[in-house]
């Protein structure tokens, strides 16, 4: 009868050292794998000494591809969709002011996506983070309330610029000031839920701002 003990113990047949190597790389990636759940614990799990200490450490290492939140499950589920809408006032090349139509960034990003299978966290997030900063950091007179505050705005102005300057100045007009606002409208209640919610959307209009050398991307000059 043949014998298969060498082939039901692969390992044995290999040298020394081709199993030492096969061990180290096997504990490196035990290793990573560690510390990545660990990196992760840290961030959901509720505030803790290490997690204080280290909290710069572990936001770096999680931002932005590994973000846990809960707003998919309880207990905060989305209940709003929320869209970031822009426009602005162009000064053409003869002289006249004119304002554009409000151009919705959030369905741009959704549209940008939607036939992607593995689309960029950058792509997903960028927007909708911003938005939700500036909203946190910013009272109900949109007057920015503190340092976050005043780095939010700067973000979005900027953002919206990013985005929008090559499209607004194309024939050669200059984008004097530009608006920002946000619809936000219910998620509609399933149907057999008997909840009865509104379908009316919300805005919250931001107050026209002057474009600014600082607002540009990084290298752009005014025309």
């Amino acid at each position: 009868m043949q014998s298969y003990g060498d082939e039901s113990r692969p390992l044995a047949a290999l040298s020394l050292p081709s199993r030492i190597i096969i061990g180290v790389a096997a504990c490196a990636v035990a290793v990573v794998v560690a510390i990545h759940l660990a990196m992760v614990f840290l961030h959901v799990a509720p505030s803790n000494t290490l997690s204080k200490q280290q909290g710069a450490l572990i936001s770096e290492y999680v931002y932005p591809e590994y973000e846990q939140n809960w707003k998919l499950f309880a207990p905060n589920p989305l209940q709003q969709n929320i869209a970031v809408q822009v426009r602005g006032q162009l000064r053409t090349g003869d002289g006249a002011v004119r304002t554009t139509g409000w151009t919705d960034l959030t369905a741009r990003d959704g549209n940008a996506i939607l036939h992607n299978p593995l689309p960029s966290h950058t792509q997903q997030n960028q927007l909708r983070r911003a938005w939700e900063l500036f909203s946190s950091s910013h009272n109900a007179q949109n007057r920015p309330v503190g340092p976050r505050g005043e780095l939010s705005e700067r973000y979005i102005r900027r953002l919206v610029l990013l985005r929008m300057e090559g499209e607004w100045t194309r024939g050669g007009a200059r984008v004097e000031q530009f608006q920002v606002r946000s619809q936000t409208t219910a998620v509609t209640p399933p149907p057999w839920s008997s909840e009865k919610i509104s379908d009316k959307p919300v805005y919250r209009v931001l107050p026209w701002w002057q474009v600014t050398a600082d607002d540009l991307p990084e290298g752009a000059k005014r025309k």
